[in-house]
């Protein structure tokens, strides 16, 4: 095991290790106060009533509620031996003190019960918000059969974890398929429309047998959805640009369909160049404005140690403070030769140093590079569905720590 029991609770990083550390503070403040008052009996103006409210203040901006209330009896406590041994208990001045120091401890105190209870409810939010992207929008896993997966999400609202875009990928008996898409508007309603898309995805992609019957079934479940009643007055307005690739295991030739999205980058020999769409078709949800959607399929090449770039238009339409575009394809050619993590997380960097830190849209990046080995796909699943109930499982533990906790979990 290497370190013992002991040794391993003390090196632990507990938050309330801290909090113990700086409790020192304000009971060594009172002490101080409350001692040089009453070793320097010939003072007639004590410097306690004026000083120790500072004490249950200083508790209050970390200690909890308890500890800051505790704190705050100390001081009320303190200052009534000062004016024990000074003689003042019975003068109006000090007993407007003492009521000042109360109602000033009492305050504190509910504001930091107050301030605990909102961090305590922000955690769970947070807690349920993590737990709703992990079942709504899983993580892609790293190796999917011979793909070597990467990705990123980053969500335009602050605070928010997922919004409308979207990302998901499928292991065939064949091969693999995967979307990425960007669904108009933002909010609960763009998150309900990204679900209904992902859902409906994981379940026809092992059932149709060709990519465009693929993408015609999402057709069809996008028009259902914006058919409800719930959703007419915004059926018309509603769409989502998505694009559907097919990478067979075995084959270097991998298929697409794209509905109203930018195409992918293919990255091979140091340079990244956008995928040629002939017909792309209309965007998810506005099918029927033609009278036969053609759903056209191009072809094209995936070689070994080629890395294939999917994205959202977050990315290509993010501006700086010029107002100038993020140049994607060229940023992303100067890691051309790095792995798909790798890259990931240089282009994160960039980009967000590119807006300045803020993005104005949700923006999604996918990067996959085809090996020469290839792992059991059955086992890779596995894999990742285990690494997802894990992550799930801690993530739930956490929201039900902050609940009980008085100190809120960061």
């Amino acid at each position: 095991m290497g370190m013992g029991l002991p040794q391993r609770f003390l090196h632990r990083p507990y938050p309330w290790q801290a909090s113990k550390a700086l409790l020192a503070l304000p009971l060594g403040l009172i002490v101080v106060i409350v001692l040089t008052d009453v070793l320097t009996p010939g003072s007639r103006l004590p410097m306690g009533p004026s000083l120790l409210i500072v004490a249950p203040a200083l508790a209050a901006s970390f200690a909890s509620t308890l500890v800051t209330g505790a704190i705050a009896a100390l001081a009320v406590v303190g200052m009534l031996v000062i004016g024990l041994e000074s003689h003042l208990l019975d003068t109006m001045n000090f007993e407007s003190q003492i009521i000042a120091l109360l109602v000033v401890s009492l305050v504190v105190t509910v504001f930091r019960y107050l301030q605990v209870r909102h961090a305590r409810e922000l955690s769970l939010v947070r807690t349920v918000s993590e737990t709703t992207q992990r079942v709504v929008m899983r993580p892609l896993p790293r190796r999917i059969g011979p793909l070597r997966v990467a990705s990123m999400y980053l969500a335009a609202q602050e605070q928010a974890l997922i919004g409308g875009d979207l990302y998901a990928a499928v292991c065939t008996s064949t091969g693999t398929r995967l979307i990425i898409g960007d669904v108009r508007g933002k909010g609960l309603t763009a998150m309900s429309d990204a679900a209904l898309l992902l859902g409906a995805f994981r379940e026809a992609a092992h059932r149709e047998a060709t990519l465009p019957g693929l993408v015609a079934y999402l057709e069809h479940s996008v028009c259902w959805n914006l058919a409800e009643p719930a959703e007419a007055e915004t059926a018309g307005e509603c769409f989502i640009t998505a694009a559907v690739i097919d990478i067979p295991d075995k084959d270097p030739r991998a298929q697409m369909v794209t509905c109203g999205h930018p195409p992918p980058l293919l990255m091979r020999d140091g340079k990244a160049t956008a995928l040629p769409v002939s017909r792309p078709a209309p965007p998810l949800g506005l099918g029927e404005l033609a009278s036969r959607p053609d759903y056209h399929v191009d072809t094209f090449t995936l070689e070994p140690r080629d890395v294939l770039l999917l994205h959202t238009d977050g990315v290509i339409e993010a501006r700086d403070a010029r107002g100038v575009f993020y140049p994607l394809a060229e940023r992303a050619a100067a890691w051309a030769h790095e792995s798909p993590s790798a890259l990931i997380r240089s282009l994160r960097a960039d980009l967000l140093a590119h807006v300045g830190g803020h993005l104005a849209d949700d923006a999604a990046l996918i990067a996959l590079q085809r090996t020469h080995s290839q792992f059991p796909i059955e086992a890779d699943r596995r894999v990742h569905e285990l690494r997802l109930l894990r992550e799930t499982v801690t993530t739930v533990r956490r929201g039900f720590a902050a609940l009980h906790c008085d100190v809120p979990v960061h």
